[in-house]
This record gives C-alpha cells, sequence and structure tokens, in this order.
C-alpha cells in the first residue's frame, strides 16, 4: 500500500523534532561529560556528540587525576555534584593525598585510574542519565541567526537544533600531531582533526591562537626491571574524592616506580635535537612551561644532571605502561635510545613513541564568567578551546559551562563562583580577566585564599548552592547536613569539655608538648601542633567514647576548623574586602575611551574585555591602582 503524503509528511517532522535539543554539547572529553550530564540531570534535553563512543572521557595524557590543586578541583566538581570524582574513585587503582606534611590548604589528593574503567564508568553515567542523548559525529559548523547560536551541522550533513551550545573540543580543532619530522593531521593518535569551526569563528571576529602539548611514550611493562627502581605505593586509608558514602575503591590498588634520567640519556637526546619539532622550526605554538618534554628539559636545565621519571601503570588488566616526565616529540628512534639509557628500562620495549600536538584555541578574554562567548550568545567555550591544560581544569569548566546553557534556556540564576568560593572560580576569573599566553594550568599559589579553599571543605562551601540550583540531588545535600550537624555538635563538646591540669602531663611530654599549668578545654590543647583529636581520645576516654559514630571524615574536618579558626577569619575578612570592589557593577555601555585619565593601556584592555565590575577590572594585568582610583571615583566612590 501507498504512503499517503500527509503521513509522509507527519513522519518527516517526527524525524526532524528527533534533532531539536535544549543544549547541544560537542565533544566528549572531560570538560564535554561534565557539561553534558550537568545540564541534562538540571532538565535540558541534552545532546552530547563525540566522534568516538569507545573513547568518552579518553584520558589522552597520563592515567591519573588530581594532583596539586587540581585534586581541589576535582573534590569542588564532586561537591557541586558532577560526576568526576565518583568515576574516578570507582576506577581507582591507586590513591595518594599529597603535600600531607604541609598545612591542610596544601592538601591534594591523586589519584591513578584504570584507564579502560575510567571511560567504562563514564560510558554508564552517560548511559543513564535520563535527557541525555549520544551522537556519533564530527561538527563542522555552527548555526548561527542574529548573533544567537541555533544549532549544530556534522559531517554527516545534518542540522541539529539547539538554544545552547557548549564546544569542548579538546585538541582536536584543526589538530596536528608531530613526531620526528613525521606530521600527522589529527586531534589525538589513531583520531582525525575537526576542521571548519575555528574557521567559522574567526569569520565571526572570534580571536585564536595554536597551542602545543604533548605526551610520552607508552612501554610494555614485561620489558620494565622494576627491581631497579623505586617502589611507590598509594594511600591505605579512608581519603577518597567524593563525598558520598557510597562510593568506594574496588580494584586492586597497584604501586608506580621511580627512576631517572642521567648523563647518558640527555647524550642521547641532544643527538636527535636537529630532528626535534620544538627545535628545527617545525613547531611554532606555546607549549606547557610547567609540564615540559624532556627535550626542553635537557636544554633548558642544561646543567642538571637526571630528571626524576614515574612509571604509572595504565590498569588492573594491561601491561601498559605511562612514562611521566618523559613527554617528547623527538624521533621515535631517539625517544628509545634515551629510554634505553635509564635505569630499569634498558631492555624497555615501546608500545607506542610520544609525540606533540598543536591545536587551535580562543582567547578566553572573549567569555562572561559564565562562559559564554561575548560574540555570539548561547554558545560556550569549555576546556582546551579556552587555552587551559588538564583533565580537571577542563571538568571544572565544563560544568559551569553545562549548568550555564541548561540557566539560559530555561531561566535561573547563573552559576559563577568567586575567587574566594573555588579553585574553579580562580580558574575561570584568571581565564576571563587575564587571558593566557601559555597552556594554563592550575596551582595553589594562583588563589590568593588557599586557607579557604581547602580539599576537605568543598562541600560546605557548594553542596548548599548546587542543590538549591538543582544540580546536587537530595541524597548529597542530606548526607553533607548530617556531615555539618555532626561537626557542630562535636566541635561544641570539645569547646565544652575541660581537661583537668595534671590528667595527661605524661602523654603531652611524650608527643613533645608542655604540661598543662592549669586546666583548659579540649579545643584550646587540640590547638597545640603536637596533639591531634585521635591522639587525645587515646588518653581520654569519655573523648573516644563521645567519637563512636563519627567518620574520620568529620573528626579530620573538625579538627581543621579549630586548629586554622584564626587563619580562617583572617582570611574571611580578606576576602569580604575583595567582595565589596566586585559588587561595584560597571555598565555594559560604559566608554573607557573617553576616560583620557586612564593610562593608554587601560582603556585598551578595558574596552576589549568590558568587566562586569570593579573588582574583574582590578585583577586585569596592565590597569594600575590609580586607574582603579579613577574608576572609583567615576563610579561616584
Amino acid at each position: 500500500m501507498a504512503m499517503e503524503p500527509s503521513d509522509e509528511n507527519d513522519r518527516t517532522k517526527t524525524i526532524e523534532m528527533d534533532f531539536k535539543y535544549d543544549v547541544i554539547v560537542v565533544g566528549a572529553g572531560h570538560a564535554g561529560c561534565e557539561a553534558a550530564s550537568a545540564a541534562a540531570r538540571m532538565g535540558s534535553k541534552t545532546l552530547l556528540i563525540t566522534m568516538d563512543m569507545n573513547k568518552i572521557a579518553q584520558m589522552s595524557c597520563n592515567p591519573a587525576v588530581g594532583g596539586i590543586a587540581k585534586g581541589q578541583i576535582v573534590r569542588e566538581i564532586d561537591a557541586l555534584g558532577g560526576q568526576m570524582g565518583i568515576v574516578t574513585d570507582s576506577s581507582a587503582i591507586q590513591f595518594r593525598l599529597l603535600n600531607q606534611s604541609k598545612g591542610p590548604a596544601m592538601w591534594s589528593p591523586r589519584s591513578q585510574s584504570d584507564r579502560k574503567r575510567f571511560i567504562e564508568e563514564w560510558i554508564k553515567v552517560l548511559s543513564h542519565t535520563d535527557n541525555l542523548y549520544l551522537w556519533q559525529d564530527i561538527v563542522t559548523s555552527l548555526i548561527i541567526k542574529d548573533n544567537k547560536v541555533c544549532g549544530v551541522r556534522t559531517m554527516l550533513g545534518i542540522e541539529m537544533e539547539a538554544q545552547a551550545v557548549v564546544l569542548t573540543n579538546g585538541t582536536f580543532l584543526n589538530g596536528l600531531m608531530h613526531c620526528g619530522k613525521t606530521q600527522i593531521p589529527g586531534g589525538r593518535t589513531s583520531e582525525p582533526a575537526s576542521h571548519g569551526l575555528t574557521e567559522q569563528l574567526v569569520s565571526l571576529g572570534f580571536k585564536s591562537d595554536r597551542m602545543k602539548t604533548g605526551t610520552p611514550a607508552r612501554v610494555d611493562a614485561r620489558s620494565i626491571h622494576f627491581d631497579q627502581m623505586t617502589r611507590q605505593d598509594g594511600d591505605n586509608n579512608w581519603h577518597q574524592f567524593s563525598y558520598l558514602d557510597t562510593v568506594h575503591r574496588e580494584l586492586k590498588q597497584m604501586p608506580c616506580w621511580i627512576t631517572y634520567t642521567n648523563t647518558q640519556t640527555h647524550e642521547a637526546l641532544r643527538a636527535g635535537l636537529a630532528d626535534s619539532p620544538l627545535f628545527n622550526g617545525q613547531i611554532k605554538s606555546i607549549g606547557p612551561r610547567y609540564c615540559p618534554s624532556i627535550e626542553t628539559k635537557i636544554v633548558t636545565f642544561a646543567d642538571k644532571e637526571a630528571h626524576q621519571l614515574f612509571l604509572e601503570p595504565e590498569g588492573v588488566d594491561s601491561n601498559e605502561y605511562y612514562v611521566n616526565g618523559f613527554s617528547s616529540s623527538l624521533p621515535w628512534q631517539v625517544q628509545l635510545a634515551g629510554l634505553r639509557t635509564v635505569k630499569g628500562l634498558e631492555d624497555i620495549v615501546l608500545y607506542r613513541p610520544g609525540y606533540a600536538i598543536e591545536y587551535d584555541f580562543f582567547d578566553p578574554t572573549q567569555l562572561h564568567h559564565t562562559l559564554e562567548t561575548k560574540q555570539i550568545s548561547n554558545l560556550f567555550f569549555a576546556g582546551q578551546i579556552n587555552g587551559t591544560t588538564g583533565y580537571e581544569e577542563a571538568a571544572g569548566q565544563g560544568l559551569v559551562a553545562g549548568v550555564n546553557a541548561h540557566v539560559n534556556v530555561h531561566g535561573g540564576a547563573p552559576l559563577t563562583m568567586g575567587r574566594d568560593e573555588s579553585y574553579i572560580g580562580v580558574l575561570i576569573d584568571d581565564l576571563v580577566n587575564k587571558g593566557v599566553d601559555e597552556p594554563y594550568r592550575m596551582f595553589t599559589s594562583r588563589a590568593e585564599y588557599r586557607i579557604l579553599l581547602r580539599q576537605d571543605n568543598a562541600d560546605e562551601r557548594l553542596t548548599k548552592r548546587s542543590y538549591e540550583m538543582g544540580l546536587a540531588d537530595k541524597s548529597r545535600y542530606d548526607l553533607f547536613c548530617r556531615k555539618q550537624a555532626s561537626c557542630a555538635d562535636f566541635i561544641g563538646y570539645l569547646q565544652q569539655t575541660t581537661v583537668r591540669k595534671g590528667s595527661i602531663d605524661g602523654w603531652l611530654e611524650s608527643i613533645g608538648s608542655t604540661p598543662l599549668h592549669e586546666g583548659c578545654k579540649a579545643s584550646d590543647l587540640i590547638l597545640r601542633p603536637q596533639v591531634t583529636i585521635n591522639g587525645l581520645a587515646e588518653v581520654l576516654p569519655e573523648l573516644k567514647a563521645r567519637m563512636v559514630g563519627l567518620t574520620e571524615e568529620i573528626i579530620e574536618s573538625c579538627e581543621i576548623q579549630i586548629k586554622y579558626a584564626g587563619y580562617i577569619k583572617r582570611e574571611q575578612t580578606e576576602a569580604a574586602k575583595l567582595q565589596r570592589l566586585d559588587q561595584i557593577r560597571i555598565a555594559d555601555n560604559f566608554n573607557y575611551e573617553e576616560v583620557q585619565s586612564l593610562s593608554t593601556e587601560a582603556r585598551q584592555k578595558l574596552s576589549r574585555i568590558r568587566p562586569k565590575s570593579i573588582g574583574e577590572a582590578q585583577r586585569i594585568p596592565g590597569v594600575s591602582p590609580n586607574d582603579i582610583s579613577v574608576l572609583l571615583v567615576l563610579m561616584g566612590r
């Protein structure tokens, strides 16, 4: 029976409806996964487009999450209701809390992951998220009408409608890989580059440039002499990334291994410098200063005889190891020759050599703090497209972009965070106000208020707000509330409990602390650097009894709050001063060029970046205190 014309039209309309979404996210790396997950869980019909559905959340570089300052970002993502911490804990094969010899502001969690399991866990998360759909394809251009994004076009020739689009293209925009003199177009080994988007955006007035990153060789564990290396095991305690009590490390825990380059290694590598893309002019873009290639290290630090290398396992069922510290784009023969001079790697067998990759990024000063672009409304950028490097930095941006894409479609308060609220807030504020001249990597030194932005208190800073805007679910919020109530109750008990003079003098002397000259509250005793709550409980039976049922997380949180109360209060006072400047708004149409009392550099940068407040203006490089004083006078302050 022939199909009636009306039936055919109805079916065509139905098919067209399949490609209408609230939010489309382009790219399924760490930024894209968090963006799509957040937008969908908040209620937006969301499409995640990826080149390869088998490489979702691929760990393109080392198989690890977290580290100095980066671990704090992951804790913040988790506190906000994001997924990276949960996925990392579920796929962890080693966990360490770094910098424990320093104060808690410097403690940073880091985890080795099973690379395959990490992808599988993310696929599981995305596949079980309501409102979230996946499509395998390559986006070649955006659909833009009246300076507003309306959808995307793909390589298959499909037009997909959306009210908001988030670009998280990673290293794929005109990506070009280098291994010696060999150049291969691509965004990652064995994966094609993405063409068309950069050219379209530049034609619309966006400023673009090129950056470079790199990765080391992968080697076969069966050819490594581990007995010639130093073993590094993980921590065996309660710490993890997620605040949820339902997530735990399940996989076999594995060690990493430490070895060092030597003068022979450096000689072997120097012999190949003439063929290095970094030194023969082949690569012209900017690379990361804080994670340089091994050839850059031996040139920049020519007097250094050794560089530390970490051998990191890729998974419990894999023989593949990642040689952290040996990133290189030298010819593969030179890489292999250099590796075979390293102790423990004399008989090494390669799975694949290291390579460098150049890719397009966009000046992040073209963004609002919501990560929406200033030129095109409802278009958001997140991740390496903004000039950042690192899974964690990308994921944090992705979550913010995904939330704000949903807000633009459905209404509500946008998600922006101050420099005193989160490392993610510091990251985005730096990008939007300062821009980048090299791949941006987060460090604790970038944050003015490190004692406020600890890894242990991210839930205190962010979970209530996330729950109120609809991202963190009720079970997470209820768990947080119970923790808060337990902490407040226990701290109150410590502040009211008196330790009598002479009752614990022997113990105090044994730990190098002075005896009590008079009775004092338990909370005052905990202020002493040698005294811990757990230690004090061993000599105060009533305290030990009171701690029954309290988790180690709660005990640690209470101890930090007591010991660092003075520092915390001081930073809160300083942060309040910053907030006052951030509350002095600047009109969107303010004409800086007319203010001749501003310096020329200030007029140019303020006109280009268009800060929303005096606080933002103050953080723009080249805007002097005198320029800020001029603006304050003009604002009537």
